[in-house]
C-alpha cells in the first residue's frame, strides 16, 4: 500500500550514523526528505566527524546529535534516547543504500514483522573480498542461529523501536546488525527480508577485512548468550576431526605394515564417539530451540488476542 507523508512521519524515525561522510550525507538526507518524512524524524548521529559532515547535515534542517561512545552500535544506542516513534529505519550515510526503499521496508514491517532487512543486490559494486566475506558470515550466522537469512549484515533495515530497546548493545561497532538479528531470532521475533539496490559508496570505506574476523567472533559470543548449550556441543563435535585423523593413521599402519597401535586406536575411538555424541546433541538442541520459539510465538499471539 502507498503510505502518506504524515503516516510515515508518525510511524518512523530514520537514524543515519555518520563518521566523516561529507561526500554522501547530504545526498542521503535529501533522498530521505524526498519521501515526505519530516525533518524532525530524521536523526543524524555523528561520531566525531572532522570533514564537515555535521555542518552539511545541519544545513538540511534535520536533527543532528553527537553520539556517546564510539562505533555504530554506540550511535544507535544514543539515537534511541531521542526517539518516540513505533518504528526505526537505519541506513548508512555513505549513499550505498537508496532511501526510497524505506516505505517498502516499513510496509513489510506493518504486516507483523519485528525486523525487516534490506537484502543487498547489485553487490558487484563491492570488491569481491567483501562479497565473499558477507556471504560466509551470513552462512556462519545461519548455522549458529538456525536461520535462513540472506544478508544478516545489511546496514539498511526497519525495526520495531521496542525490539531495539531490548538490546544490551554488548557488541561494539559493526556487529550491531548481528546482535539485533540474533536477539530477534532468539526471542521469537519475526524477521523478513526485502531485496534492495546497493550502490558504490561515496568516500573512504571504513570496514576492513579484520572487521570480518571480529564480527565472526562476536557471532560466537552471541551464540553463547542466546544458546550456550548448542555452542558447547558444537565445539565438542570438533573432536571428530582429530578422532578420524588418528583413526585413519592407525588403520593405515595396521593394513599396510601390520603395526598395532592400541593406545592411539583407543584414543581415536573415544574422540570419534565423543564428537559424534556432541554433534547429535547439538542437532537435538537446535530442534528443542525451534520448539521453544514456536511456543513463545504462540503465547505471544494468545496475549495479543486477549
Amino acid at each position: 500500500m502507498d503510505m502518506s507523508c504524515r503516516e510515515l512521519s508518525e510511524l518512523l524515525t530514520v537514524i543515519i550514523p555518520t563518521l566523516d561522510e561529507a561526500e554522501g550525507i547530504g545526498l542521503v538526507i535529501e533522498e530521505v526528505l524526498s519521501l515526505g518524512i519530516s525533518r524532525d524524524n530524521v536523526l543524524v548521529v555523528d561520531g566525531g566527524s572532522k570533514d564537515g559532515s555535521v555542518d552539511i547535515a545541519r544545513s538540511k534542517g534535520v536533527r543532528v546529535i553527537e553520539q556517546e561512545g564510539r562505533g555504530k552500535a554506540a550511535a544507535i544506542a544514543t539515537a534511541l534516547k531521542h526517539i518516540n516513534t513505533s518504528y526505526v529505519a537505519v541506513l548508512d550515510g555513505d549513499y550505498t543504500y537508496p532511501a526510497n526503499y524505506i516505505p517498502q521496508l516499513l510496509n513489510e514491517a506493518l504486516k507483523g514483522y519485528d525486523l525487516v532487512i534490506g537484502v543487498r543486490r547489485g553487490k558487484l559494486t563491492q570488491p569481491i573480498k567483501y562479497r565473499v566475506g558477507n556471504y560466509l558470515l551470513t552462512k556462519f550466522f545461519n548455522l549458529l542461529f538456525n536461520t535462513k537469512l540472506r544478508d544478516v549484515l545489511s546496514g539498511m533495515y526497519v525495526v520495531k523501536t521496542s525490539r531495539l530497546r531490548e538490546l544490551n548493545f554488548e557488541m561494539e561497532g559493526f556487529s550491531i546488525e548481528a546482535e539485533l538479528v540474533a536477539h530477534t531470532a532468539s526471542t521469537a521475533g519475526k524477521i523478513s527480508e526485502v531485496p534492495i539496490d546497493y550502490r558504490r559508496r561515496l568516500g573512504k570505506k571504513k570496514l576492513g577485512v579484520l572487521h570480518g574476523f571480529k564480527i565472526a567472533t562476536d557471532m560466537i559470543r552471541l551464540t553463547w548468550r542466546y544458546n550456550p548449550v548448542f555452542l558447547i556441543f558444537i565445539i565438542g563435535s570438533l573432536l571428530l576431526i582429530p578422532g578420524l585423523i588418528i583413526g585413519a593413521w592407525v588403520a593405515y599402519h595396521y593394513i599396510f605394515t601390520g603395526a598395532k597401535h592400541y593406545v592411539r586406536g583407543l584414543a581415536a575411538i573415544m574422540l570419534t564417539l565423543t564428537g559424534l555424541q556432541s554433534l547429535a546433541a547439538a542437532i537435538i538442541t537446535l530442534y528443542v530451540k525451534r520448539i521453544e520459539l514456536r511456543i513463545l510465538r504462540k503465547l505471544d499471539e494468545l496475549n495479543k488476542h486477549h
